[in-house]
């Protein structure tokens, strides 16, 4: 049997009197693609910031290959393999498509960011840069201004900017959070390509996506992980129906409506 690659025990996270995570515990195996789902105000982005180190936990232990790193701060993770994209996109506006991912390459080379300018002479790096524009589907852009392009554009670059840092295990929050059908639909197909090259956590609230993308899925609930399985499992599962339907309706609705609701 697989290891985990990446093992969540216990994670609890409590803001004054709020508990966002609360013993949120979950595994991901080698090579798939996992979704955390939920409804609004369910802990998912806390509980990848926490996964990322963006976020100390007040209790509960992450393992990732086989090694414990609860305690090592975000770049630590970054070093290892465990790369994440933002909900909010987040690019060097002022500079051009290549250009940022000349950045990050050079940050994974330990390089300090406020020194890029010679990495123009440096050219392996914008090489590497230039192959990560084409895997992104941003090669027709690639000299453009990062501040210029569509949003599902600067999200295609972000993903990116993880990309760079070479993962094995890539976090997504909302990567298609604010985009239309088209854009969507071409960030799904970039995630399913990606799904050959490295393992993904995807947090993502377009459940039609979810369910095309996902291996398994860990349905999370106010701060809990209360169901964990393949999609057709999660679409069934009737403590889900129950968190996206409703208790009143939950028990009684009929396996097609609920699916309707979740995906």
């Amino acid at each position: 049997m697989r290891e985990a690659l990446l093992q969540v025990d216990q994670l609890v996270k409590r803001f004054g009197g709020l508990t966002a995570t609360d013993r949120a515990s979950l595994e991901v195996m080698p090579g798939e693609v996992h979704a955390l789902i939920g409804p609004n105000g369910a802990g998912k982005t806390t509980l990848i910031q926490q996964i990322s180190g963006a976020l100390a936990s007040d209790a509960g232990h992450v393992r990732f290959d086989g090694a414990a790193i609860t305690k090592l701060a975000m770049h630590e993770r970054v070093l290892r393999g465990l790369a994440r994209s933002y909900q909010i996109t987040s690019i060097f506006k002022r500079l051009s498509v290549l250009d940022n991912l000349a950045l990050a390459v050079q940050a994974r080379d330990g390089h300090s960011m406020h020194f890029w300018r010679p990495a123009r002479a440096e050219k392996a790096r914008y090489d590497e840069a230039a192959a990560l524009v084409e895997r992104v589907g941003l090669g027709p852009r690639l000299h453009a201004l990062a501040g210029v392009l569509a949003h599902g554009e600067q999200r295609q670059l972000e993903v990116g900017l993880a990309l760079a840092t070479r993962p094995r295990l890539l976090l997504l929050d909302e990567p298609m959070a604010g985009m239309g059908p088209d854009e969507s639909e071409r960030m799904v197909a970039l995630l399913q390509s990606l799904r050959r090259e490295t393992t993904i956590l995807l947090v993502e609230h377009d459940m039609d996506a979810v369910f095309r993308l996902a291996d398994r899925i860990s349905a999370l609930v106010f701060g809990k992980v209360i169901a964990c399985g393949t999609p057709e499992q999660i679409r069934k599962h009737p403590e889900v129906k129950r968190a996206y339907l409703g208790d009143e309706v939950g028990d009684e609705v009929g396996d097609d409506v609920a699916a309707g609701a979740i995906a």
